[in-house]
């Protein structure tokens, strides 16, 4: 799987103690890799890497991305042959709250990290994640490609279109040369859901922490379409786009889309009533109330073409959208529920199963 690039290398993950960062942390020490993280804090409680004691299992640093001293000075110890930038401010409605600090850490954070690695005089590999809101959003029922118009109408989608653009700035005047040690690639994702996540403001976990404590969740839009994908879904996809441009420098520069299959797209009404099934305590209506009324501007409609990273590494989705849920559901029940699971073993136990779910569907990516 991912032709053993991975194994015995070292591997930096910005934003590791993130939902997105600890699953993929899980998946490289699966994978043999010498794991290596830098984040600012631990942006939940609870957290994936508190629950599996990540930091045993981790060469982890506590440091911001906005210093710019301190990511090259780490980079520049590590001496990573991988990077995978994920450290960010991720939620849309907090961009709203304080957008100065949304744009210093989604701008200035991926341009610090571009800057540190200019400098640095040895080979890498950077896959540089950015999110499915970059795009200029104008609600068409068709996926957005990567040559598509970039920016948006909330902080946080500006924040992400910039960061693009500034990723496409540093490939065209320091990387692209034949003779750079250092490939990029940018990689694009949106409406990951998975057992761990506890963002604030954000579907799943408000869901899930409310039903923990015996609440009537609110939902807001509920009639809003989303191409609700697992966290695992893109992780496979920024995995296989490190390998390959690891191996072949043809793929330095591009941007990806890895979204999810079309069955993927359903209404958070949708979502809700099929998550609700698997918890196993609180049951029937009022477990959530319905609002229209959202006081802040979020996309009713978003959806990504993968073209690009089918053609170029037979790059595919693998779970429906019934697996998703179930993925995701019995992780949190488990949680909340199963005391007698230790969660590591189970989150681990997951990503076997994903694997191998796309290994008998022959996706190309996992053999």
């Amino acid at each position: 799987m991912f032709g053993n690039v991975y194994n015995n290398k070292k591997v930096l993950i910005t934003g590791n103690t993130g939902f997105k960062g600890a699953w993929l942390s899980l998946w490289l020490k699966q994978l043999g890799a010498e794991v290596y993280g830098v984040s600012k804090d631990i942006p939940s409680s609870p957290s994936l890497f508190e629950i599996t004691k990540m930091e045993s299992l981790v060469k982890h640093t506590f440091a911001d991305i906005r210093d710019l001293n301190k990511i090259k000075e780490l980079i520049h110890e590590i001496e990573p042959d991988f990077v995978f930038h994920l450290a960010a401010q991720p939620i849309v409605k907090l961009s709203y709250d304080d957008p100065i600090d949304t744009m210093s850490s989604n701008i200035m954070g991926t341009a610090n990290v571009l800057e540190a690695l200019r400098v640095a005089k040895f080979p890498c590999t950077a896959i540089m994640i950015t999110s499915d809101k970059c795009y200029e959003n104008v609600e068409w029922e068709w996926g957005y490609k990567e040559t598509d118009h970039l920016g948006g109408k909330d902080p946080y989608s500006a924040s992400k279109g910039a960061a693009e653009i500034i990723i496409k700035s540093y490939y065209e005047s320091f990387f692209k040369d034949s003779d750079s040690q250092i490939k990029i690639a940018s990689v694009r994702a949106g409406n990951v859901i998975g057992g761990a996540d506890w963002a604030a403001n954000r579907l799943v976990p408000d869901m899930f922490r409310a039903w923990s404590l015996g609440e009537t969740v609110p939902i807001r839009s509920p009639h809003s379409t989303r191409p609700w994908q697992h966290v695992l879904e893109p992780l496979s996809g920024y995995l296989k786009c490190g390998q390959e441009l690891y191996l072949d420098k043809k793929y330095n520069g591009y941007a990806y889309n890895f979204g999810p299959n079309s069955d993927q797209n359903k209404t958070v009404l949708e979502l809700l009533e099929e998550i609700a099934k698997y918890w196993e305590v609180q049951k029937g209506a009022d477990m959530y109330e319905l609002q229209e009324n959202n006081s802040f501007h979020e996309a009713g409609l978003l959806k990504l073409n993968c073209d690009r990273a089918l053609q170029h590494f037979n790059w595919k989705p693998t779970l429906h959208f019934d697996e998703t849920v179930a993925f995701t559901a019995t992780w949190y029940n488990n949680y909340y529920n199963n005391t007698a699971i230790e969660m590591l073993a189970f989150t681990n136990k997951q990503i076997i199963e994903y694997v191998t779910n796309a290994k008998n569907r022959n996706n190309e990516w996992a053999k």
